[in-house]
């Protein structure tokens, strides 16, 4: 695996790795900083100039890194809605996770600010995340599994860091619990896009038509998820969940 740092105005440094698993130039923005993995035939002159035309978007994604702090009404995923608890200074600190809400209480002397507050809110997300995931993901798979035929051995819910789901050639599907923070439109389409791999363990031609057989706006759908980062990212507001009455 090669890899290159190169310094981009306005950007910073820029990792670049070339991999023998890359198919494509791909982006991501973490709090570790901005990586671009690309495919051994293509040139760093590409790559760069790829980044350079998504340098604006670099830009924002960096100041979401930077201001990540989890805030009082921070929508989780689907259904939780976050909240810090002021609780007297003996009183146990673990967070509960409710059906609807995620309580992290903290002493007095903390502020909800303060890393280990922080560290606690964001493991109870994970398990909200993980909670939500392990109910909803499974019963939407079966039923677009169901509504266009196909068939699967088993499921599986887990936190990814860079795929939404995959497939293997046993049809085993695993789904990221990040999932629960996009679009149904989008989680549909990521669960398409596994179930087409039970049939085609490739990204070919045929593979392409079989996944717009389902869902015929998927490369516009695919081109948008490709460049959202599986990472915690809480909302304000709940427009996440107006279309889930539906399921």
């Amino acid at each position: 695996m090669a890899v290159k740092i190169i310094d981009i105005p306005d950007v910073g440094p820029v990792q670049f790795i070339k991999s023998s698993r890359s198919r494509s130039i791909r982006l991501s923005v973490t709090s570790k900083g901005v990586r671009v993995s690309l495919p051994h035939w293509v040139t760093y002159t590409a790559a760069v100039r790829f980044a350079r035309q998504h340098s604006s978007w670099i830009s924002s994604q960096l100041q979401t890194q930077a201001v990540s702090l989890l805030t009082q009404g921070d929508k989780i995923g689907k259904l939780h809605t976050l909240q810090f608890e002021k609780v007297p200074q003996a009183t146990d600190l673990r967070a509960k996770v409710t059906p609807t809400k995620l309580i992290v209480p903290y002493h007095p002397s903390e502020t909800y600010e303060n890393s280990e507050v922080q560290a606690r809110a964001e493991q109870a997300a994970l398990r909200a995340l993980r909670k939500e995931a392990s109910v909803l993901l499974p019963q939407r798979l079966a039923k677009l599994a169901a509504q266009y035929m196909y068939t699967y051995k088993d499921v599986s819910v887990r936190n990814l860091k860079r795929r939404w789901g995959s497939c293997d050639s046993k049809q085993h599907i695993v789904l990221n619990i990040f999932l629960m923070q996009l679009s149904w439109e989008q989680i549909d389409y990521v669960i398409c896009h596994e179930l087409a791999h039970t049939k085609h363990m490739h990204h070919g031609p045929v593979f392409w038509q079989e996944v717009e057989s389902m869902m015929p706006d998927a490369r516009m759908i695919a081109k948008r998820v490709r460049y959202i980062q599986p990472a915690l990212q809480p909302t304000k507001s709940a427009t996440a969940l107006d279309d889930d009455m539906a399921y």
